[in-house]
This record gives C-alpha cells, structure tokens and sequence, in this order.
C-alpha cells in the first residue's frame, strides 16, 4: 500500500518507519535526498493487473522509462511481466534483470541502427516485436534484419488520431495528428503491405498508444476502438495472417491528489479497470483471438515509492512562508517539467489538535521552477519531509544540474531494507567536470 502514518504518527512505507530509516542512513547530512520504494506493493500491482485478464492471452509490459532500478525490474519480472523498453540500455537493464526476451517490445521513433541490431539479435529469436513506428523506419528495421541475418518480428504502432485536448498534460500525449508517434491512420494498410512483402520482417502485431496518465477509460478504450478497426478491417481484407497480438499501450493514471476533506471526487480507476474496458472492446471488435498487450508504468510503480528530503531551513517574509528542502527539480523534475503537484507530508506528526498552516515547499536549485507548491504542514517546521508517490519518473529524470549529487535508492520487502544505493560522491562529478576537455 502507499505511504501512511501510525497511530504514533510515523510515516510508514512498506512496514518500515521512515524517521527510523532516515536516522539509519550513512552520513546523515548528505544521505537525502533518498527515494525510498516498496517492492512487495509494487509486485502486487503486478499481480492484480495480471488477474484482470482472467486467464486470457496476455503481456503485461511494464514501461521501464518509468523506473529502472533493477530491485524494481526484477520484483516486477518475478510476477510474470515483460517490458517495454525505448532505448537499448533499457533493453540491457531488462535483460539482465531476468527479462526473457519474448516478453520485451521495443518502442520509439529514433531507434539507432546499433539498437535496432540489438533487438533483433538478442535470444534465439530476438525480442517479441520491434515496434515501428513510421512508414519510412520499415525500411531501416528491414535493412538491418538483413545485415545480422535475422527474420525480425515486428509490431506496427498506429497514431489513432484523436484529439483529446484536456484529458492529459500536452507533454504527455502521444496519439494526435501532430505528435511524432506512430503511423498516421491513413497510412496503416501501405505499411502493413511493405512488412508482409518482405521476406526479412514478421509482422506479429499491431498497437496504439494515445498518451500517459489518463484518469478515465473513455480515451483509452476510444484509442483502442481505432486500433480494433484498422485491424478487423485489414483481416477481413485477408491481411495480418501472422499477427498473434494487439497492443493498446499505457498510459493508466493515478491518484496524485489523494483524499481532501469534504470533496467528493470521482475515484481514478484502477489498472485492472482499464484493462477490462479494453478487453471488452476487443471482445465486440471480435478479435479475441489475439493476445492483448498493455504497458503500464507510472500505474506500477508511483503510489509506493517516496522522496525523502531534509529541511535545510525556512524563510518568512512578507506574510508568505517557504520551507527549503535539500530535494530539488534535479531530484523530481515533473512539478517544474508539466505542473505536477506532488503531496509533501512531514515524516513524523505527532499527534495534535493545533491546526496545520500552508507553507511553501521549494528546493535549492537555482529556478523559480524548482517548487513543489503550497502544502498544509505543522506550524513548526519538520526536519524532514516525504514527497508523495514518486516511485515514477522520479530516479529516471533526475539530473546533476547545479552539480548536485543523483539521490540515493533505498529498496523494502517483507518490512525491512533489502538494499540501498547511496548518493554519488561530489567529487566524482567535481574531477570528471574539471578533466573535462583537458589535454
């Protein structure tokens, strides 16, 4: 489950007391910021999204750009999931992390020629599908399935074309006219001629992606209509006879807001509510016949894992009032990146009648963007404070802009550390930036 305080008022992750963890850490000035994951949650998001499928074909393809500590990869890889990988040292991480093979497709829209040749090379028979994702990539993916002697499996990814203004942030939406992802509708039956003309390319599949953290099914299931038609059509055309999988990508949301007194909200609907949504379309589009796949990511990971950071000072002048944290928008960029709001809560709160005041939560990079917003917070600064459900996007975009360390990982299961990385020295980056170009 998330984070929650006990009845003594310690936040808790995992079973694990965060005030205890944080007065455990090495070096205590410099051990946060610290991003702490609970691995047992994580598996067990795993396995109810898994049961939603009810026995059906299926592969869950867990998005890696959303967190690719191995701890998590192979807690995640433990309860049957493959993954969807966009670069090849993504590729390498699941890999090594336990990942077969056939459960790993390929995404993105500027693959390299190495990266192509590392997804069809990998195993006996290279990865599960190299995604393509424009008419002209057909060509390249061809030539070098060619060049390393591989018949490569492939995948067509289709930008259903839909304009879904307001339901994600506008970074974050990938399937209308003029993002960069996919091949146009108009183009889907001219690509899956050149696949199937050519003796070096298996196409096995086809799949839609229309954009990250959405908090309704609606544009989900709308997406997967439009890929559902493209495919009935072209096999009641006689086409796709080697295509053993449809892909309605990810993109389910979560909970960022969590509960607020006296609002009635409609409640964010669970992965295994997405997945029975689109199941059911699949079913009416009469295509049951095919494994369905999925990747979720920020839906896994996000809710159980934390930001711990320490309070480096506090700051009141002109009735406005900021506590300093020593986490910053090169630790959690997404507040700064699209407007995300993160809740930031104390590690301990004793109980108490006094009500909270707002303060200002900012960090110490030099940005007017490096805040994390206004949050209600006790009166008297806390030592440390937890930012919430920021196991996604958190690790993978974090930065060493204004020469500040990468945070620390620290890993639980069955309610205790199972392990930690600790934060890189500074003089590390101090001796590669001062050698840099010299001699």
């Amino acid at each position: 489950m998330p984070a929650s305080r006990d009845s003594n008022g310690l936040l808790r992750l995992g079973g694990v007391s965060l005030p205890e963890l944080v007065r455990s850490l090495p070096a205590a000035q410099s051990a946060t910021p610290a991003y702490v994951y609970d691995l047992d949650a994580m598996a067990g998001e795993v396995r109810a999204l898994r049961g939603a499928f009810d026995g059906s074909p299926h592969l869950v393809a867990y998005a890696m750009k959303a967190n690719t500590a191995g701890a998590v990869v192979r807690a995640i890889a433990a309860q049957g999931a493959g993954a969807d990988v966009v670069s090849g040292a993504e590729l390498l991480v699941a890999l090594r992390c336990g990942v077969p093979p056939e459960r790993i497709v390929y995404n993105g829209v500027a693959k390299t020629d190495a990266e192509i040749d590392q997804a069809v090379s990998c195993g006996p028979s290279g990865i599960a599908a190299v995604q393509i994702e424009s008419v002209e990539e057909i060509a390249r993916v061809e030539a070098r399935a060619r060049a390393t002697g591989r018949r490569a499996r492939v995948g067509l990814r289709v930008n259903p074309s839909l304009d879904l203004d307001g339901a994600t942030h506008a970074h974050i939406a990938t399937g209308h006219d003029r993002a960069k992802f996919g091949v146009p509708r108009d183009d889907a039956a001219r690509a899956v001629d050149l696949c199937e003309s050519s003796p070096h390319l298996e196409l096995v599949g086809m799949g839609a992606h229309v954009g990250s953290h959405f908090t309704s099914t609606g544009p989900y299931v709308e997406s997967a209509d439009v890929l559902f038609g493209i495919v009935g059509a072209l096999r009641a055309a006689g086409r796709l006879r080697s295509m053993t999988f449809v892909d309605t990508g990810g993109g389910f949301g979560v909970d960022y807001v969590g509960p607020v007194p006296g609002e009635t909200r409609a409640p964010v609907p669970a992965p295994s509510d997405f997945v029975r949504a689109v199941r059911a379309a699949q079913g009416r589009a009469r295509l049951d016949d095919l494994a369905l796949y999925v990747e979720p990511g920020r839906s896994i990971v996000a809710a159980h894992g934390i930001l711990v950071s320490r309070v480096t000072q506090v700051k009141v002048a002109d009735g406005a009032r900021w506590l300093m944290i020593d986490a910053g928008m090169n630790d959690l960029i997404r507040p700064a990146l699209y407007g995300a709001r993160h809740r930031v809560v104390p590690l301990y709160a004793p109980p108490s009648d006094e009500p909270w005041i707002p303060w200002r939560v900012v960090g110490p990079v030099c940005e007017s963007s490096d805040d994390f917003g206004e949050h209600p917070l006790p009166r008297a600064a806390p030592d440390y404070v937890a930012i919430l459900d920021a196991g996604a996007y958190g690790y993978t975009m974090a930065s060493v802009y204004n020469g500040r360390q990468l945070p620390a990982e620290v890993f639980v299961s069955g309610g205790r550390v199972s392990a930690r990385t600790e934060r890189t020295p500074v003089e590390e980056w101090v001796a590669e930036r001062v050698g840099a170009g010299a001699g």
